[in-house]
C-alpha cells in the first residue's frame, strides 16, 4: 500500500505514477469470518453422509430464516436466479411482468427463459427503485406480474407498488438479491408481496457461497414453489406436476447457519463503513453519496455514488478509469440498463424512449469497495484519490484530450 498523497497529476497511476495500491481493491469479498463454525458443521455432514436431498441443515436453516423474518415459510433454493424462475412460475407469471432496467441481468433472464416478456420499467431518480408511476403507465391487459428490485439494500416503495398490483389483479414479487437484512416500516424484508426472493452468492453480505430462497406467508404459494424445486414430487416416488431441481445442497446451508451468526456484526461492520465514505466525501463536487438508510431500514451492502459531470468536469468513466489506474477497482452498475442488452434490445429496440432516469443512471454510478477486508485507512485513502481527481479535473480533463 503506498501511502504518499498525490501532489500532482502527475502521481495519478493513470499518468504514470504510482498506483495508490499494491493489491486490486475489489467491489466485494466474499464474508470468510465465519469459516472455523462453518468447519465444525462439515463433520456431521460427512457423518451422515447426506449432502443433498433436504438434509437436517437445509431444514435448519430454513427454520432459522423463517425465525429472523418473521415470515410462515422459507423454500431454500440453489442459487438466486433459479429461485426467481421458481416465484415467478409458481405465482403465475406469463405474457409480460413489469421489471425495472436498472437491476442485474438475472432478473430479466429468470422472466425470458420461461418465455415471459420484461416489460422494461424505469426507476425513481431518488431510490433507484421501481417508480410506481411508471408502472402504472406500463400495465395493460396482457401484464401478469410486477416485479420489484429492492436496489442497494433499499426497499422498493412497497406500499404504491401493493396497491397497483390488487387493482391489476396480478402477483406482485420481490427481487430481495441485495436486501438480506433490510427492513421497512419496522417489518423484515421478506414479508412483503405475493413472494420475496433472496440471493446468498458469495458476493452477498450473507451467502451460502451459491444458494438463494424464496420466502412467503401464503401456504399454499409455499407449497407449489417446494414441488417445483424438487422436480414435483409431492412424495418419495409420486410425481404430480412439471418441476426442476432447485434444492440446496447441506454445504451451503451450513455455511449459511454459520453466517447467521454474525450477520449482525457484519451490517453494523458494513455502516460503519458507509458512514466512513459519507464524512470523508461531504461536500465533494459533483460527486453525490447514495443514501443506504445507515441509520435506518437498509443493510448497507453496496457503496454508491453518482457522478455529476457537469459538475464534477469528469464523466463516470473517466472517473472510472482513473480509479481503475490506482487498483481501486470500482464498477460502473447496472451499466447499460438491460434493456440495451441481449437478446432485449434486439426484442425492444425502443424501450430506452421510456427509461429516461434509467439511462441517466446507467451512466453516473459507480459501486465503491466495501467489505470486511476494508478499514478506515483503505476508505480515506480512496476518498482521497477521489477528492484529488474532482479538485484537479479541469487539467485532468485537458490532459485525457
Amino acid at each position: 500500500m503506498n501511502r504518499q498523497a498525490k501532489q500532482s497529476i502527475s502521481d495519478l497511476a493513470y499518468f504514470g505514477g504510482a498506483p495508490c495500491f499494491e493489491r486490486l481493491v475489489h467491489v466485494v469479498h466474499a464474508s470468510t469470518l465465519q469459516k472455523e463454525r462453518f468447519l465444525s458443521m462439515l463433520d456431521g455432514v460427512f457423518e451422515r453422509g447426506q449432502f443433498s436431498n433436504d438434509g437436517p441443515l437445509v431444514r435448519e436453516f430454513e427454520r432459522r430464516i423463517e425465525e429472523r423474518l418473521k415470515v410462515k415459510h422459507c423454500m431454500a433454493i440453489c442459487n438466486g436466479t433459479t429461485a426467481l424462475q421458481i416465484a415467478a412460475r409458481a405465482t403465475g407469471m406469463r405474457d409480460e411482468v413489469i421489471v425495472p432496467s436498472f437491476t442485474f441481468i438475472a432478473t430479466a433472464h429468470a422472466l425470458q427463459w420461461q418465455g415471459i416478456r420484461p416489460v422494461f420499467c424505469d426507476v425513481d431518480p431518488e431510490t433507484h427503485t421501481l417508480d410506481p408511476a411508471s408502472v402504472e403507465r406500463m400495465l395493460t391487459p396482457r401484464t401478469s406480474g410486477i416485479v420489484g428490485v429492492h436496489l442497494w439494500g433499499v426497499p422498493c416503495d412497497i406500499e404504491a407498488l401493493s396497491t397497483l398490483a390488487r387493482g391489476a389483479q396480478v402477483p406482485l414479487i420481490f427481487d430481495a438479491a441485495h436486501a438480506f437484512g433490510a427492513s421497512h416500516n419496522g417489518r423484515m424484508v421478506g414479508n412483503f408481496g405475493s413472494a420475496e426472493v433472496f440471493s446468498f452468492h458469495a458476493t452477498k453480505l450473507f451467502h451460502t457461497f451459491e444458494g438463494g430462497a424464496v420466502v412467503t406467508s401464503d401456504s399454499g404459494l409455499a407449497a407449489e414453489i417446494r414441488l417445483l424445486r424438487n422436480f414435483g414430487f409431492s412424495d418419495y416416488d409420486k410425481v404430480v406436476s412439471i418441476g426442476i431441481n432447485g434444492k440446496m445442497s447441506e454445504v451451503s446451508a451450513a455455511m449459511g447457519l454459520a453466517g447467521l451468526e454474525i450477520l449482525d456484526r457484519v451490517i453494523e461492520a458494513n455502516r460503519a463503513r458507509y458512514g466512513s465514505y459519507a464524512r470523508h466525501l461531504a461536500d465533494v463536487r459533483g460527486i453525490a453519496l447514495k443514501d443506504c438508510s445507515a441509520d435506518g431500514d437498509g443493510n448497507c451492502q453496496y457503496i454508491v455514488i453518482e457522478v455529476e459531470p457537469d459538475s464534477c468536469l469528469l464523466t463516470r468513466d473517466q472517473l472510472l478509469a482513473l480509479l481503475h489506474a490506482e487498483n481501486i477497482l470500482a464498477r460502473r452498475y447496472f451499466y447499460p440498463g438491460c434493456h440495451r442488452m441481449e437478446p432485449y434490445l434486439t426484442l425492444q429496440p425502443s424501450a430506452g424512449r421510456e427509461l429516461r432516469n434509467t439511462e441517466r443512471l446507467a451512466d453516473r454510478v459507480i459501486v465503491l469497495p466495501t467489505g470486511e477486508r476494508m478499514d478506515e485507512i483503505m476508505i480515506e485513502q480512496i476518498c482521497d484519490v477521489i477528492k484529488f481527481v474532482v479538485g484537479n479535473s479541469a487539467l485532468i480533463r485537458l490532459r485525457l484530450k
